[in-house]
């Protein structure tokens, strides 16, 4: 997934969160045998990793081998065979055999039936990430792969390739790393074996086709671990924090919490036995990873978000972050159609239904919070007011469907973020209608839940007829509203779903962000002298208006950090994270004159659209809305 969540720079930004398997092919190997892999983190150089690839004896002249194009959960172009170097195919006599690079990632291999190997190394594309990237896209950090003295991030997808007639063939991958390093992985451990002098271990692992390595990611090195329970599922948490600033231990609780809220919520839906978070926590320099945000797996996701934050916007964070991912056990692990289920990695086709996977998601992301008391209904109404203010940042004349279904092009690539904003009030819109036309006794819930016993994660629907069958599970509006806003392009009028549970948009007091209000920033830059300044938005924050803050001071040092230009991004996100009850020291310039806010924030609010209850509203209004929100 990879969802995309937000994040603040200087501006707020849009991040990415992911599923799939193969179609049955023929096997060119003369002995049906796993293949081979070997990731060999003791012999690494210049930030590379070297891996053997031994697949068996071939049948056939000429075999292709490829690394993806694209992952599942990106819906964007990664292109990690650009992060292969010195690639070589060897024979049975230790000689190289011709190989033609086709592509980025693609090697054909001649005279195959003498093949006895492939070798290669692998760059990280954390480091290369910051550089600019090798070309074209680049990886989005939560599915690219890091390869440090102290930390490796193994996206498999980023390392281990397949053959293009071997992609159900079982996989036997074999790590082998510092013996002093903690690993972490939901991949079968068959067997460890450690070197004759005690240094390294190699670990084992089986996979039982090429979906389960690129679905199964692993972290090795100085790390933190916490195991739990969470009812009938183990919870793994893997978090490297290079300057150890948070540990698995303080984060335990929270997702402890969301995640039996989230166990509460779901009910009878149980689709793992075992989920992994793996946490990156990027320092912020030069060479650290940018891309905040998580990329799911079906029963695991890798995050990366900054070391910087402190301990209570990192735990909100997460909570929004990692309970997005852990909501995809429904949607596409036991919802999924073909196109997930038979994925290429090369030349991928795309679902019709990104509104499912990632919107509604998104929605129980949501709903589930105040459905199981995390956060206040105003809190609530506020998230659900910002994805409307967000979402018409995008085309909202655009049928869901096409552009779903065309992602990678062009013309419809940048409104993919959108499955996050409207694709969430999508599943609300579609929440509200079931719940009046079952007197609130079913939601869009209910409807998952039905979809998975039909479905199930070894069985996927056809794209072309899926709004058809939920129609007739459903009931004629729902029907009506999916081909009039989703597969059509009218855009959707919220404020009919909303008076059906007896609330109104109007001016209200709401919660202000530091930095961000109503969507945009209260700072600006100046580009000639290189500074950040307070613009008129700051006096309409509470907060800033209480400290005496005026339009044009020139913010000059934030808790001890010069701001310019240069490092704002980085300076600014740290502000957006902010929490009431936090110390700050904030130096501003007003006409060379030196001013000092030093204080401890409470919240701030400010004058804005937001959901109101209505005074007058019936009882049967006032009743959908509770059924809605904590039925």
């Amino acid at each position: 997934m990879n969802i995309r969540v937000f994040i603040a720079s200087a501006s707020l930004s849009m991040m990415l969160f992911g599923c799939g398997v193969g179609k049955n092919n023929t096997n060119d190997l003369a002995v049906n045998l796993p293949i081979e892999s070997h990731i060999d983190l003791s012999k690494v150089v210049d930030d590379k990793a070297p891996v053997i690839i031994n697949p068996g004896r071939f049948t056939v002249e000429t075999v292709t081998y490829r690394l993806p194009r694209v992952v599942q959960g990106t819906y964007s172009v990664s292109d990690f065979g650009k992060y292969v170097d010195d690639f070589k195919a060897i024979d049975y006599n230790g000689k190289e055999l011709p190989v033609i690079k086709v592509d980025d990632n693609t090697w054909t291999i001649e005279n195959a039936k003498t093949l006895d190997k492939i070798t290669y190394s692998v760059n990280d594309t954390y480091d290369i990430e910051t550089k600019g990237g090798i070309g074209g896209e680049q990886p989005f950090s939560p599915s690219g792969t890091n390869i440090e003295s102290e930390n490796y991030v193994l996206n498999l997808h980023g390392f281990i390739g397949y053959f293009d007639t071997l992609k159900n063939n079982q996989y036997k991958l074999d790590v082998t790393a510092p013996a002093n390093f903690v690993r972490t992985s939901a991949l079968q451990n068959m067997a460890s074996a450690t070197s004759d002098d005690g240094k390294y271990i190699t670990t084992s692992y089986a996979a039982p086709r090429y979906f389960d390595i690129t679905d199964n990611p692993m972290m090795y090195g100085n790390l933190d671990v916490e195991e739990f329970q969470v009812g009938d599922i183990k919870i793994v948490l893997s978090i490297y924090s290079p300057n150890k600033v948070h540990t698995a231990a303080s984060l335990k609780e929270t997702i402890y919490k969301m995640m039996s809220a989230q166990k509460a919520y779901l009910g009878d839906i149980n689709s793992t036995s075992r989920y992994d978070i793996y946490l990156y926590l990027s320092e912020g320099k030069q060479d650290s990873p940018k891309g905040f945000g998580a990329l799911e797996h079906h029963t695991s996701t890798v995050v990366v978000l900054p070391e910087s934050m402190d301990k209570d916007a990192l735990e909100e964070s997460m909570i929004d972050v990692v309970s997005h991912e852990f909501f995809h056990i429904v949607t596409p692990l036991s919802v999924h159609s073909e196109d997930v289920h038979y994925f290429d990695y090369n030349t991928p086709t795309f679902s019709k239904h990104l509104w499912m996977y990632e919107g509604v998601t998104e929605y129980f992301a949501t709903l589930f919070q105040v459905n199981q008391g995390l956060v206040d209904k105003d809190d609530f109404y506020n998230k659900v007011m910002g994805k409307i203010k967000t979402s018409k940042r995008y085309n909202d004349a655009m049928s869901f469907t096409i552009m779903s279904e065309n992602v990678l092009k062009d013309a419809y690539k940048d409104e993919y973020v959108n499955v996050y904003q409207k694709g969430a009030l999508i599943g609300m819109c579609i929440d509200i209608l079931m719940r009046e036309a079952s007197n609130g006794n079913r939601g869009i819930l209910s409807l998952m839940k039905e979809l998975s016993n039909k479905y199930g994660k070894n069985k996927p629907f056809e794209d072309d007829t899926l709004i058809a069958e939920i129609t007739e599970m459903t009931y004629p509006s729902v029907g009506e509203f999916l081909n009039t806003h989703v597969v059509g392009d009218l855009p959707i009028n919220y404020n009919s779903f909303f008076e059906k549970v007896g609330l109104v948009v109007g001016e209200t007091k709401i919660k202000a962000n530091y930095i961000m209000m109503n969507g945009a920033p209260i700072v600006s830059g100046d580009g000639q002298k290189g500074t950040i300044f307070f613009t008129e938005a700051a006096l309409q924050n509470s907060f800033w208006a209480e400290q005496g803050v005026k339009a044009n001071d020139v913010i000059t040092s934030i808790n001890g950090t010069a701001l310019t230009l240069i490092n704002a991004n980085q300076v600014l996100q740290d502000v957006f994270m902010w929490k009431p009850g936090k110390e700050i020291n904030v130096v501003l310039d007003r006409n060379g004159e030196s001013v000092v806010i030093k204080t401890t924030t409470t919240q701030g609010y400010t004058k804005g659209q937001g959901l109101i209850e209505n005074d007058d509203a019936t009882n049967a209004q006032i009743a959908l809305r509770k059924a809605w929100m904590k039925g």
